[in-house]
């Protein structure tokens, strides 16, 4: 099956939005740097092979 995945950085996301209701996985990335997301970007696709529908994931990066 096929689902939506939102990837963010807003980390209020979850205290904006009632995600239980959506069937779409959430990635939060805890930074907004662009050089750092890229160094790691293996991190975001393991992130998105993991996530489920409905699914939170945060990831911080090193």
């Amino acid at each position: 099956d096929d689902f939506d995945a939102l990837i963010t950085t807003d980390q209020n996301l979850r205290y904006q939005q009632n995600l239980l209701a959506r069937r779409i996985g959430v990635i939060v990335l805890m930074t907004t740097s662009w050089p750092r997301i890229r160094n790691h970007a293996s991190l975001v696709v393991q992130a998105l092979n993991e996530l489920r529908p409905g699914s939170y994931a945060e990831i911080t990066f090193p």
